[in-house]
C-alpha cells in the first residue's frame, strides 16, 4: 500500500467507541510519499490526553479510521533527498503533535511560519494525527509500527534522554516548556502549576530547572505534595483542604500554568493568586469550555489571561537540550504497545503517575534497521 517493503500498522479508531478501549488494530496508508519526508519505525508513543479528546470526538469530528498518538520516538529509516536538517538512516527522530504547515508554500505571508512558530500557522496547521497535509494524503499517529512526517518536524533526540522519557516531553513536556520559557520563568519569578497531572508534572520539572525562585503546585488535595516535592515544587496549595488558600496566598505568583481540563475550576479565585502584571496561561483545553469570571483582578493589577499552543520544531529541540543538560526526567510508565486499549481507559481513570509510553515489542538497534 505505501510503496515500502514494510506495512503501517496500528490501533485504529473506526468511531467514537474507539475512546472505550475498542481500538482494532489493523493496516493503513501514510500520507503519499515525498521527497521532504522521513519514515519512522516506532519505538516508543506516549499517550497524550489529547489522544482521548480525538478518539471520542471530544473537540470536534474525529477523521475515522484515526489513528492516535503523537509523542513519537522511533528510528529514521528513510529519509527523502530533499529532506531538510541533518537526519540520517539509523538516527533516533521523534515526532511531536504537529507534523506540518503551510511554511508559506500556498502563496499567502504567514508571519508565525516566517518567524518559525509554525505551532501558530492560520493557513495550514497539520496534527500529527487526525490531519490532511497539503498533498491530501492524512496523518495517522503512533500508537503503530511506523511513521511518516515532513522532515521540518522530525527532530533528533540527544543521547542522554532515554526514549522512553524523550516521548512525553513531545507533547506534554513542549505544552508546559514553551510559555514558561516565553513569560519568563526564571530566577526571580514565583511560578504556579495548577493541576499535578501528565502536564502539570512537567511543568514543575520544567520551572524548577529553568531556575524559579518559587515553584508552588495548586491541586485539590495534598494527595500528591510528595510527589510534586521531588520534582522541586516549593510549595504546595491543596484548594480542597486549605481553608481560606486563596486569600491566604493572594498576589504570590507572576506565571501561573494551568494544566486543568473543566469548566468547573475556580478561575477567579486561580487569578488571585497573580500579583501586578502577572499572566494566567491556560494549556488545559476542556471540551465544555472555560468557567467565567468577573474583570476586576484584570483591571485592578493588570494581569494577562493568556492561552499556548504546543510549540514549534526549535522549541522542542531546545527543550530536549535543557532536559539532558539538566538531566530532568518525567515520570514514566512503560506500557506494551498491544497493550493500547487498556492504558487508555486507565489514562481516562487517572492511574498513571504521571506519563504513559507505548513500547513496541520489537526495537531495532542502529546497528540493525
Amino acid at each position: 500500500m505505501s510503496g515500502t517493503t514494510y506495512k503501517f500498522e496500528g490501533w485504529l479508531a473506526h468511531d467514537a467507541s474507539a475512546a472505550e478501549g475498542k481500538m482494532t488494530w489493523g493496516e493503513f496508508e501514510p500520507k503519499p510519499w515525498e521527497e521532504t519526508d522521513i519514515d519512522i519505525k516506532v519505538t516508543h508513543c506516549g499517550i497524550c490526553g489529547s489522544d482521548l479528546h480525538t478518539l471520542r470526538s471530544g473537540w470536534g469530528p474525529t477523521i475515522y479510521p484515526c489513528c492516535v498518538g503523537h509523542e513519537i520516538v522511533g528510528i529514521a529509516v528513510r529519509v527523502g533527498s530533499q529532506a531538510v536538517g541533518e537526519i540520517k538512516v539509523g538516527d533516533r527522530v521523534g515526532v511531536g503533535a504537529q507534523s506540518d504547515s503551510c511554511q508559506n508554500r500556498t502563496g499567502t505571508k504567514c508571519a508565525a511560519c516566517a518567524a518559525g512558530m509554525e505551532n501558530y500557522c492560520q493557513v495550514k496547521h497539520v496534527g500529527t494525527y487526525n490531519g490532511r497535509y497539503m498533498n491530501g494524503g492524512k496523518s495517522y499517529g503512533g500508537y503503530a509500527t511506523y511513521n511518516r512526517a515532513p522532515s521540518r518536524f522530525v527532530v533528533k533526540i540527544p543521547d542522554a534522554i532515554a526514549s522512553a522519557e524523550a516521548a512525553p516531553m513531545l507533547c506534554g513536556g513542549i505544552t508546559t516548556y514553551t510559555p514558561l520559557k516565553h513569560y519568563g520563568a526564571g530566577p526571580g519569578k514565583a511560578v504556579g502549576i495548577i493541576g499535578l497531572g501528565g502536564l502539570g508534572h512537567f511543568g514543575v520539572m520544567w520551572a524548577s530547572a529553568l531556575g524559579a525562585d518559587k515553584v508552588v503546585v495548586v491541586s485539590r488535595s495534598r494527595g500528591k505534595a510528595a510527589d510534586a516535592a521531588k520534582m522541586g515544587a516549593t510549595d504546595f496549595i491543596a484548594t480542597g483542604e486549605d481553608e481560606g488558600w486563596a486569600k491566604k496566598h493572594a498576589a504570590t505568583l507572576d506565571i501561573i500554568i494551568c494544566t486543568v481540563s473543566s469548566a468547573d475550576m475556580p478561575l477567579q479565585e486561580y487569578m488571585s493568586l497573580l500579583r501586578f502584571d502577572g499572566t494566567f496561561v491556560q494549556v488545559g483545553a476542556p471540551e465544555d469550555g472555560l468557567p467565567g469570571f468577573l474583570p476586576w483582578d484584570i483591571l485592578y493589577r493588570r494581569l494577562k489571561l493568556t492561552g499556548s499552543m504546543i510549540g514549534s520544531p526549535n522549541g522542542i529541540r531546545e527543550m530536549l537540550q535543557l532536559a539532558a543538560e539538566k538531566n530532568v526526567k518525567p515520570w514514566v510508565t512503560e506500557v506494551p504497545m498491544k497493550d493500547a486499549n487498556k492504558a487508555i481507559l486507565e489514562m481516562e481513570a487517572g492511574v498513571p503517575r504521571y506519563r504513559y509510553t507505548l513500547v513496541n515489542e520489537e526495537q531495532p538497534t542502529r546497528a540493525g534497521l
